[in-house]
Order: C-alpha cells, then sequence, then structure tokens
C-alpha cells in the first residue's frame, strides 16, 4: 500500500512554472491560428473551384462580361481573405456579394429587362433570332452530298462531328457556332472523336434522338449556306432555308412567296402589310412598357383594380390579424386564466404549419361543389366562396385572418409582458378607466414596439403570392382584358400571370409592374418608419 502511493506521488506532475504556463498558452494560440489559416484555405480552395468552374462554362458560352466579373470578383476575394491588413473587409466581404447578387443586381436587371421588349417572341439577340427563323425553314437540298456525321457532346451541348465527302477533312460545329476545322481520330475515313468532346453511343442517340434531330449545324458563317443536319446520327445532309438574309439591305425574302421583310426597329423583321416573322430579338424601347401600364386601357382597367384591391388586402389584413392576436394576448394576461399553456400552443397552430399547404386545405373546404363548408356546415348549400367575386374576396381576408393572427398574438403577448405593471397602477390611481388606460398609455407603449413589425406585415401582405395563388389563383379572372388577371389577383400574382402564363409572356411588362411595386412598397416604408421615429420621440 505504502509503495502505491509513493508511485502515485511520483507520476504526479510537478506544477508549472509562469513560463511553463506562457508557453502553453503560445501555443495554444499557434495552433488556433493554424487552424483558422487551414480552415481558411479549404474554403477558398472551394470558392475558387466554384469560380473556376464557372470561368469554364462562361468561356464556352462567350459570356466575357460575366466572365471577367466573376475573375474580378475571385481575385478580390483571395486578396482580402490572404491580406494581414485588410481585418474588416474579411466581415464585410460576405454581406457585400449577398446584397450586390441578391438584392442590387436583381433589381437593376428587372429594371433593364422593364426597359426593353423582352418576352414571347423577342428573347435573344438579332444574330439567334435570324439563325432561329432560317433553321425553322430549312428544306433538304435536293442534290445535296452525304456527309459522315459523328454526334458529340461537351457540358451538356450536341455536337456535330463531319467528315467532308470530297476532301476527308474533318469539321466540328453545333447550332450556334457553324463548322470549323479540327483534328479528330479517323476510323475508316470517318471522323469518330475529337479532344475536348464526348461520343455519344448508337444507344445514347437513340435515347436523345428528338435533340439530334433538332441540330442544324450552320455549314459557314453565312446563313444563306444552309446547314447540316442527321436523321440517324450516322449520315447528314445539306439544308438550305427558303428565307434569304440580305446582310447589306438587312432584310429577310421568303423565296417561296416572294415577300421580303425589314428591320423596322421593333425587334422582328416586318413585311409592308405588317405581318412579323417570329421569333424576333430583344431591343431597347425606353419607358415604353411602363406608359403602356398607365395608358393602354385595356390594361390600365384591371392594373387599377388589382391595385386598389392590394391595398385593401394589405391594410385589412394587418388591421385584423393585429387587433385580433391583440385582443388574445391581453385575454392571456389575465392571471386567473387557468391551462395557459394549451390555449396558447391551440392558438399558434395555424403558424407553425406551412402556409401554401394550409391555403389548399382551404381550397378544399371551400370548394362550391364538394368542399367540407357548403356540404357539411351549410347542408348541402352551393356558396361560390372562390368563385364570386365578392365572396371570394372575403374568402381570401378570411383565410389570411387564420393563418396572419397567430404571429400577431406571439408579437402583441410579448410586447405587452414588456410593459411594466407599474404603469397600470398608476393609472388606475389616477383614476383612469381600464379603456382609458389602455388607449392612452399601453397602445402608445405597444406601438413603439410593433409599429416595424406592422409596416413589415404590410410588405408582405402587399406581396402575398403564395396565398392567392394556392387559394384563388387569382380568380375569378376579369372579361376583356388584354393582361390574365382576376378579381382577387394582387400585384404581384398579376406580375406572376404577365411573365408566365399564357401564350404570349412579356417580361418587360412584368418587369415594368415589379418596378412599379417597388416605389410603392418603398415609399410606403419611408414614410411609415418616420411616422414610427415620431411615435418613438414623442413617447
Amino acid at each position: 500500500m505504502t509503495d502505491t502511493l509513493s508511485t502515485a506521488t511520483d507520476e504526479k506532475a510537478p506544477p508549472q512554472t509562469p513560463r511553463q504556463r506562457s508557453a502553453a498558452r503560445t501555443a495554444d494560440a499557434a495552433g488556433g491560428r493554424l487552424r483558422w489559416i487551414v480552415l481558411k484555405i479549404v474554403l477558398l480552395a472551394i470558392v475558387d473551384a466554384v469560380a473556376l468552374y464557372a470561368v469554364f462554362v462562361l468561356f464556352l458560352h462567350n459570356e466575357w462580361l460575366v466572365l471577367a466579373l466573376v475573375t474580378g470578383v475571385t481575385i478580390l476575394v483571395n486578396w482580402i481573405y490572404f491580406s494581414r491588413k485588410q481585418i474588416p473587409g474579411k466581415y464585410l466581404t460576405p454581406g457585400i456579394i449577398l446584397l450586390v447578387v441578391f438584392q442590387i443586381f436583381t433589381l437593376s436587371y428587372t429594371a433593364y429587362i422593364g426597359l426593353t421588349n423582352y418576352g414571347t417572341g423577342h428573347n435573344g439577340s438579332k444574330d439567334q433570332a435570324i439563325s432561329s427563323l432560317m433553321r425553322s425553314s430549312l428544306v433538304r437540298v435536293d442534290d445535296s452530298p452525304t456527309f459522315d456525321v459523328t454526334v458529340v457532346e461537351r457540358v451538356g451541348e450536341l455536337g456535330l462531328l463531319v467528315t467532308d465527302p470530297t476532301d476527308g477533312e474533318a469539321s466540328l460545329g453545333t447550332n450556334q457556332k457553324p463548322l470549323e476545322s479540327v483534328d479528330a481520330t479517323m476510323e475508316g475515313g470517318k471522323a469518330v472523336a475529337v479532344d475536348g468532346w464526348t461520343t455519344l453511343t448508337f444507344a445514347d442517340v437513340l435515347a436523345r434522338s428528338n435533340e439530334v434531330e433538332e441540330l442544324a449545324v450552320p455549314y459557314t458563317d453565312d446563313p444563306n449556306d444552309g446547314a447540316i443536319r442527321t436523321q440517324d446520327g450516322q449520315k447528314g445532309y445539306l439544308y438550305t432555308s427558303t428565307l434569304v438574309y440580305d446582310e447589306a439591305a438587312d432584310t429577310m425574302t421568303d423565296t417561296a412567296t416572294g415577300t421580303v421583310y425589314t428591320d423596322n426597329g421593333e425587334g422582328a423583321f416586318t413585311s409592308e402589310s405588317g405581318e412579323q416573322l417570329l421569333p424576333g430579338w430583344q431591343v431597347f424601347v425606353g419607358f415604353d412598357n411602363f406608359v403602356r401600364a398607365l395608358t393602354d386601357t385595356a390594361i390600365r382597367g384591371p392594373l387599377l383594380a388589382v391595385t386598389a384591391w392590394t391595398f385593401v388586402f394589405a391594410i385589412v389584413s394587418v388591421a385584423t390579424t393585429f387587433f385580433l392576436g391583440l385582443l388574445l394576448a391581453m385575454l392571456f394576461q389575465n392571471k386567473r386564466m387557468r391551462f395557459k399553456n394549451g390555449y396558447r400552443i391551440m392558438l399558434i397552430l395555424p403558424y407553425a404549419f406551412p402556409a401554401f399547404l394550409s391555403a389548399l386545405i382551404w381550397a378544399g373546404m371551400m370548394n362550391k361543389s364538394f368542399g367540407f363548408i357548403n356540404q357539411v356546415l351549410l347542408n348541402g348549400a352551393e356558396i361560390g366562396w372562390l368563385t364570386d367575386p365578392w365572396i371570394a374576396k372575403f374568402s381570401v381576408l378570411l383565410v389570411n385572418l387564420w393563418l396572419g393572427f397567430p404571429y400577431m398574438f406571439l408579437v402583441c403577448m410579448g410586447a405587452l409582458q414588456g410593459i411594466p405593471e407599474e404603469v397600470n397602477e398608476a393609472g388606475v390611481m389616477d383614476g383612469a378607466s381600464p379603456w382609458q388606460i389602455f388607449r392612452r398609455i399601453k397602445l402608445p407603449l405597444l406601438l413603439v414596439t410593433v409599429a416595424p413589425l406592422l409596416i413589415a406585415s404590410f410588405a408582405f401582405n402587399f406581396n402575398n403570392f403564395n396565398l392567392i395563388y394556392m387559394l384563388t389563383g387569382g380568380g375569378p379572372r376579369f372579361s376583356d382584358t388584354a393582361i390574365p388577371a382576376g378579381h382577387t389577383d394582387l400585384l404581384i400574382s398579376m406580375v406572376y400571370k404577365v411573365a408566365f402564363t399564357g401564350q404570349n409572356r412579356d417580361y418587360g411588362l412584368a418587369s415594368a409592374f415589379t418596378i412599379l411595386i417597388f416605389i410603392v412598397v418603398a415609399v410606403i416604408a419611408v414614410i411609415s418608419f418616420r411616422k414610427t421615429k415620431a411615435l418613438e420621440e414623442l413617447n
């Protein structure tokens, strides 16, 4: 026993001297710095790898401006994080990049699109439109030679590796790039592979037959020389277009009818009779979309109706959810109420479920013919909860009240608990009634805390796309309108319909609407925050 104790005593480490403790702290700090350096290098390596892939893809698609921006930003980020002096920049850089990408760039690009005719039939550049028009009118040349072809792929893009039947030279092209001579691997006098591209097997060609048949590789830089097309991925033939483009005169002539189409500056080749060849191309139209949105009677009517309903919906939704949430929060301030936790859980359930799923459930319950409300609660009534214009608006407000009051209940309950009890006692001592205490003391103090959240709630409801899209789809639709808008559409859902539904999708007009919405919300937010600041100063 004595030997064991002595051994344990001998093995016990001696106390460290101040110098040893300082050395240990220095070693720990050095280890922490080393771990941070390793983590920084790993994160930058991931960022650089993503940037390198983006540069490669942008290079293949000739997107030089975006390529230069990505390269410049990547170099700047590496310099900031490898520099010992740029300490503030290390913290600010991620936020600034996200702000530029998701806010400034998005808003600027939307404004730019609003100044163009971008939409159905006007999606690309003029060169792309000319190429597309001539590809769409290709007919096979009767005496066309037979070209041996091999279908190849690179980064999802298909190309044709063509062997010339006269000299055996190999050339490569895609839908966007004409044939260019390449050094290819030959087998039996046929080009079968080329560096940088993957040769598709016969099974792959069959699986992607639709894409292969759509391939029309320009024979030369001149679109009038035709294109090489293939049906089976083995043999190709020369096709020429019935449309002839005159670059000097900037005209397109239909050789079948003799009709001449000219560029009238509106983004499409147009004949003297007004017939347009589509697709056209994207051109700058200035403020035409904004003027059309505000002056065209076919657009202005539904726009004004939707705008008025959007304001009504946002204001009524904020007011009803706030006052119902405040009423419930005040009830829970009563100390004599029992089972508070159970009631709170039940009240916040609508807030806990996904809003879009709840809206779909309500849409089913409000179905005119088979809904639970009509069939069960109203004993087979046929009330058009979602089909009658006025009842549909009431239904939207009712469902939004059900979805929104739990949030206001939680906010108001927290704000009321933050008001000292001495305030209520002071009011009672001064002889004020409960209503006077609430209206003149508690409500102003409550609004100081809640007012910014009410502004945010107004902005959210002003653009509450999910509820409208899932519950009514914006319907019932207006009759005799140029845009697909309905009685319960908000501005944001109307913009969605203009941009992404129907046969004619007008992205330029939708972007103009978006900028107008942004201006309205921004002005209201600025005015509201100024009022909130004044309210804080009064209190």
